[in-house]
């Protein structure tokens, strides 16, 4: 029998492959509002870093004594208090009801369905926009262009996330950007097919870096053969007729 390749390796998920999730500091989810629906206040204690994402954190101790991990957005700093609920002020940091924002107003967590914590514009430097919203639904534009209706009881946070401009910096060195990739979960560095030997990659051997072989493999093909173009329709650059 022939040697494991790589993918086949990945796919039995042995540490190699596996996200240290055990440190990562916590899943981020709003905070929920007093049990009479009115506001509750936050102090933030400090600014963090989660090696499970780029963007910072922070760490904020409301007045009902729960302390908690939340995303920071831009300008929000050291002591300052963040409000959760319908009448909170409309500032960064404040998490409303997609209802309770004035049209335009960049935002950030958005949640998918009231009550799950946040789902869209999560990442370091994105935010997304309120278009429009009425009683029963609001159109909010996320950070790739896409328009989201959502339930207009669906709760987010007010600003762009910290952290932008993070990939204007190169990583200069191997190993900076090999510590980026393990607290990632990703095996780094990434080797090319053609650039093994036969024995490691169905792409490798043959004395120069060529795959030797068609790209275009059956979707059906067998575990360790199934690399290139999976079940492709088409191939190439394409011509216009």
């Amino acid at each position: 029998m022939g040697r494991r390749i790589q993918g086949q390796r990945r796919g039995r998920g042995t540490s190699t492959f596996r996200a240290p999730s055990h440190r990562y500091k916590a899943e981020l989810t709003h905070k929920k509002e007093a049990t009479d629906g009115d506001t509750i206040s936050g102090t933030v204690v400090d600014i963090e870093h989660d090696p499970a994402r780029a963007a910072p954190l922070a760490d904020v101790e409301f007045e009902d004594g729960d302390r908690r991990l939340v995303l920071a957005p831009e300008g929000v700093t050291v002591g300052e208090t963040i409000q959760v609920g319908v009448s909170a002020e409309i500032k960064p940091g404040n998490t409303l009801p997609l209802a309770e924002i004035p049209e335009g107003i960049p935002v950030c967590n958005v949640e998918r369905q009231p009550g799950d914590g946040g789902k869209f514009a999560r990442a370091s430097g994105v935010s997304a926009q309120l278009l429009t919203h009425d009683k029963r639904v609001a159109a909010v534009k996320l950070p790739s262009g896409e328009v989201k209706r959502l339930n207009p009881q669906c709760r987010a946070t007010i600003g762009v996330v910290a952290g932008g401009g993070r990939t204007e910096k190169p990583f200069v060195k191997a190993g900076k950007k090999h510590h980026k990739m393990r607290a990632r979960g990703t095996k780094y560095p990434r080797v090319r097919g053609v650039a093994m030997n036969a024995v490691d990659h169905p792409f490798g051997g043959g004395g120069r870096q060529h795959p030797g072989k068609p790209k275009s493999v059956s979707r059906n093909a067998p575990p360790g053969r199934k690399v290139g173009d999976i079940a492709s329709k088409r191939t190439g650059r394409g011509r216009n007729k």
